[in-house]
């Protein structure tokens, strides 16, 4: 494609948003299309991983929860943040502008709409988030993860297209290994709570796996993500038990360890369902209960109706229901291989690659040369 102008790609800068932006960027730069990331302070630490020829740091802040000082501070950086994205979008002339959601994401969108520069939101969540909801009658396209979109506007729904989450390439990696078996008589466990990780998960699991019969505690291999106040608690109660056991508070190659897993326990984030069903591995999911939006019971909802995941709300997610749940996939591994399959079906892999082709499709019809300098 000609290269008059880049793709700018808007992404909040925690992983939520950031991974399938970056999956997006390698797909459109195996087309030699020119990409630029804009985004906020938190991701700068991303910026050597991430495939754009340049990364742009915009001020953004949510404003939401706080007190009405902290709100009023947050709508006049974003307000500040959107003149100065007019001023990089002049600058730049991109072909079009692709959000992925969050607050940092609202500056670029906005400014874009106001230059006539065509955008396109994409929505990770099953249920349409606060930042997106903002921008959405503006866009040409929206972008949906899963197979139905919530809390959006019935008049938008023509917009709406499913491309799925597009997935790292480590994803991709790890999604060519094969379900693993028992031949060893090791049952792999991985948990996982999020980016900052869940107490949740450093209370419960290590009390259910107390609670499981000493020899078939030491069929265990777990790997644990726990915050780091929680990891030399959870870490002594493991060793205390004499279950082979690593825990961490982040792992950089979680598609790997996901790959290597017989079942995962996770929270239900957007990022967390679509690499599962990618790599194709059963799950316990344990939605996060205080989102306003309710989006990752709705994410769990999704994969749960193929019978590759059990959800269970927080408040019944205690010590005993999961010892009874591992005592189960413990006892019944064919049914564990099932669920794998299950999941693995219902993923998108070439979700990157089908983004990208509603991105080109879009930035084609536009010519950066046009773009009205006096635009509001």
């Amino acid at each position: 494609m000609a290269s008059s102008g880049p793709i700018l790609i808007a992404a909040g800068g925690t992983g939520g948003h950031l991974f399938p932006a970056e999956a997006l960027a390698h797909a459109l730069t195996r087309r030699h299309a020119p990409v630029h990331l804009v985004t906020d302070e938190r991701a700068t630490r991303y910026g050597g991983a991430f495939p754009a020829e340049a990364v742009h740091v915009i001020k953004a802040a949510t404003p939401t929860g706080g007190n009405i000082f902290a709100r009023a501070w947050a709508v006049l950086t974003l307000i500040g943040g959107t003149a100065n994205a007019r001023t990089l979008l002049r600058r730049l002339k991109p072909r079009v502008v692709v959000g992925f959601g969050g607050y940092p994401t609202v500056p670029p969108l906005l400014a874009a709409t106001m230059l006539g520069i065509p955008t396109i939101l994409h929505e990770q969540n099953a249920v349409l988030g606060r930042a997106n909801r903002l921008l959405a009658s503006r866009v040409q396209r929206i972008a949906t993860g899963f197979p139905t979109l919530g809390r959006v506007n019935p008049k938008l729904k023509p917009k709406c297209i499913e491309t799925g989450n597009p997935v790292r390439p480590a994803v991709l990696d790890a999604a060519r290994l094969q379900y693993p078996g028992l031949a060893d008589g090791r049952f792999r466990l991985l948990v996982v709570g999020g980016s900052q990780g869940a107490r949740v998960m450093s209370d419960i699991v290590p009390a259910a796996i107390e609670a499981l019969p000493a020899d078939v505690r030491a069929r265990l291999v777990l790997v644990q993500q726990a915050r780091g106040e929680d990891e030399v608690r959870v870490r002594e109660i493991y060793a205390r038990l004499a279950v082979e056991a690593e825990v961490a508070p982040f792992f950089a190659d979680l598609p790997r360890r996901m790959a290597e897993a017989h079942l995962v326990i996770a929270r239900a984030g957007a990022s967390t369902v679509s690499e599962l069903a990618v790599i194709g591995r059963p799950a316990i999911l344990v939605p996060y209960p205080h989102a306003l939006d309710q989006d990752q019971s709705a994410n769990a909802a999704h994969l749960a109706l193929t019978g590759a995941v059990d959800v269970i709300a927080q408040p019944s997610f205690t010590a005993e229901y999961l010892t009874g749940k591992l005592g189960e996939a413990l006892t019944s591994p064919e049914n564990l291989t099932k669920r794998a399959a299950a999941a693995k079906q219902a993923g998108i892999p070439d979700a990157a690659d089908r983004l990208a082709d509603v991105v080109l499709q879009v930035a084609g019809k536009f010519r950066p040369e046009s773009l009205n300098e006096t635009a509001d």
